[in-house]
């Protein structure tokens, strides 16, 4: 059976830097993953991928290093069901609030007696290996988002739910939660207030602390703070960054002079 390669990182208390694809494709999730992520998040909250979508992103992810993860649209066991049968090495699950909602995501991983998820991982035997079913639980992660005040609130009985394996900050969501100027400003004192809070949960209850950011330098020194699974790019975003920033210079008053003929097309168009 494959080995996800996620555990190992945070078995060296190292930081897995990943990207998140909100693009529905196989191709752009190769991309994104041959790119040499740690991990890729498939986004079926806000990407604009569907199950069919999913199956096809996580089969072009297939063996290139990065571990896939899914974040799921809801809390909903069926959803959470499927994304582990199709093959995800892990799963995030939005909008956790309380230990009870916790405690139904865990569920919704986990096969009898540690939890209630039905047996019929289709492709995740075919993936990851025939022996699936004995080695999943230390297998596929399970983090819960933690993205409101109430769950801020309630953030140690989360944090303490068997079978979890990490907190995931959504710094959004968040912000918005608790009234913040700036949605997402992750300078923001209150928000690394609440972001050292879930920290030191994690730390207390042997869990790994994951964060969306976007950009290599915020992913870093999110890193440095204690973050252990820090997102620093998305697909559209990178491909919105660089096709604005390739226009610019093309639409610039004043262009370097290019020999002619010196052109070079890498695609052989």
């Amino acid at each position: 059976m494959k080995q996800n390669p996620l555990l190992e990182l945070w078995n060296q208390d190292r930081t897995a830097f990943t990207g998140w694809l909100s693009i529905p494709g196989s191709w752009s999730a190769e991309v994104m993953a041959q790119a040499g992520f740690d991990a890729v998040v498939i986004d079926l909250q806000h990407g604009l991928a569907g199950n069919d979508g999913m199956v096809a992103m996580l089969q072009a992810i297939g063996n290139t290093g990065a571990a896939p993860i899914v974040r799921v649209p809801w809390n909903e066991p069926s959803a959470v069901m499927r994304a582990l049968d199709a093959g995800a090495y892990g799963v995030i699950c939005p909008m956790v609030n309380s230990r009870a909602e916790c405690e139904a995501f865990v569920g919704a991983c986990r096969f009898p007696p540690d939890g209630g998820r039905s047996f019929g991982p289709t492709r995740s035997l075919v993936s990851i290996g025939p022996d699936y079913l004995a080695r999943s639980r230390s297998f596929a992660v399970a983090f819960a988002m933690i993205e409101t005040a109430e769950a801020l609130a309630n953030l140690e009985a989360i944090a303490g739910v068997p079978g979890l394996d990490g907190l995931f900050l959504g710094p959004w969501d968040l912000s918005l939660a608790l009234g913040l100027e700036r949605p997402g400003n992750l300078e923001d004192p209150v928000l690394l207030a609440a972001c050292d809070r879930v920290i030191a949960a994690a730390r207390k209850h042997g869990l790994v602390a994951g964060i969306y950011a976007d950009s290599a330098a915020q992913g870093l020194r999110l890193a440095a703070r204690g973050f252990r699974m820090v997102n620093i790019a998305t697909d559209s975003a990178l491909l919105q960054r660089g096709a604005a920033a390739e226009l610019a210079q093309a639409k610039a008053p004043t262009l370097p002079d290019r020999p002619s003929g010196s052109g070079q097309n890498p695609s052989g168009y």
